[in-house]
């Protein structure tokens, strides 16, 4: 159990994010409420706006599993089933390497939930590259090196697998 004691960043200490907040007034020097109307905002828009500011990302694990949305979320045996991960033993001379849930609300165009994603990520800093690891690479390509690839494929008459 972490033990350290958690507190604001003390830069924050004068601003007020938080929609639903009463008596600003007296607590805040700068409301967020002074510079930011909804008042101009078309109603679909408003509701949009007030639907997202609505839903909770949990921070932790331990914030996550005490709500039903985020518990069907995170669910080890899939990892398991999709055969992500398989359980072995630990080298001798070796760390284990920790792990982190994310967890994040994707919305549909309207501000409707459209599902809770969680994910569970390694702590890569704690890894040194020779002893951990040897490579990186990433899956994601861009947009404009699909279209390269394409336009020498078809200059140079190449066949595409």
């Amino acid at each position: 159990m972490n033990t350290r004691t958690k507190r604001s960043h003390e830069y924050l200490k004068d601003y007020n994010c938080n929609l639903n907040v009463s008596n600003t007034f007296s607590r805040v020097k700068y409301p967020l409420n002074f510079v930011l109307s909804y008042n101009k905002l078309s109603s679909s828009y408003k509701s949009c706006i007030m639907s997202i500011s609505s839903h909770f990302e949990s921070n932790t694990y331990f914030e996550a599993v005490k709500y039903d949305s985020w518990k069907k979320t995170i669910q080890i045996s899939a990892f398991e089933s999709n055969q992500t991960w398989e359980t072995a033993l630990l080298p001798k001379n070796k760390i284990v390497i920790g792990c982190k849930w994310v967890f994040k609300i994707k919305y549909k165009v309207d501000g409707i939930v459209e599902k809770y994603k969680t994910r569970l990520v390694a702590k890569g800093y704690t890894q040194t590259k020779g002893i951990d690891y040897f490579e990186t690479f990433s899956l994601v390509a861009e947009m404009t090196t699909i279209r390269l690839f394409l336009s020498l494929a078809f200059i140079y008459n190449w066949e595409l697998k």
